[in-house]
């Protein structure tokens, strides 16, 4: 595997001499609610038929976080404007565009559950987005209301 990485990274970053502007490349493994690993791939390296090449577009590393009735998403924007940050967020899938002047970011959330759409509430911090979410609650034997 050690070698693997080590000729995938190298052939990136023969190419980046070819090509202005950084190579960002990393991955995180987590556990997946079945119990078996997810490996997510993030930054501006995506291997193609041809090997490793060097997009102008990074993909940042998102986690998504679900807490009883709350969806958080944490997404890693170092070195962007908030202002830069567009977010677009449907029922069940959060697009995540960032036209910066230095750096420009793009990723396509799928979230576990339909959220309510204005329960949406994001901030911006130290490079760090966070976006928390209110999950919508399907009751599976109805909900029960008061008579008043």
């Amino acid at each position: 595997m050690d070698e693997l990485m080590k000729h995938f990274m190298n052939e990136a970053l023969d190419q980046l001499k070819e090509k202005d502007g950084p190579v960002f490349y990393g991955f995180s493994v987590s556990v997946g609610p079945d119990g078996r690993p997810v490996v997510q791939e993030f930054g501006n390296v995506k291997s193609g038929l041809e090997g490793p090449q060097v997009k102008d577009v990074i993909e940042p590393l998102v986690d998504v976080v679900e807490r009883g009735d709350l969806l958080t998403v944490y997404a890693e924007l170092p070195g962007v404007d908030k202002k830069d940050i567009d977010l677009t967020l449907a029922e069940s899938n959060l697009t995540l565009s960032v036209q910066g002047e230095k750096r420009r970011y793009y990723k396509e959330v799928p979230l576990p559950a339909k959220v309510k759409l204005e329960s949406a509430k994001a901030t911006y911090n130290n490079g760090i987005l966070e976006i928390v979410l209110d999950k919508e609650v399907k009751h599976p034997h109805g909900k029960q209301l008061k008579v008043d």
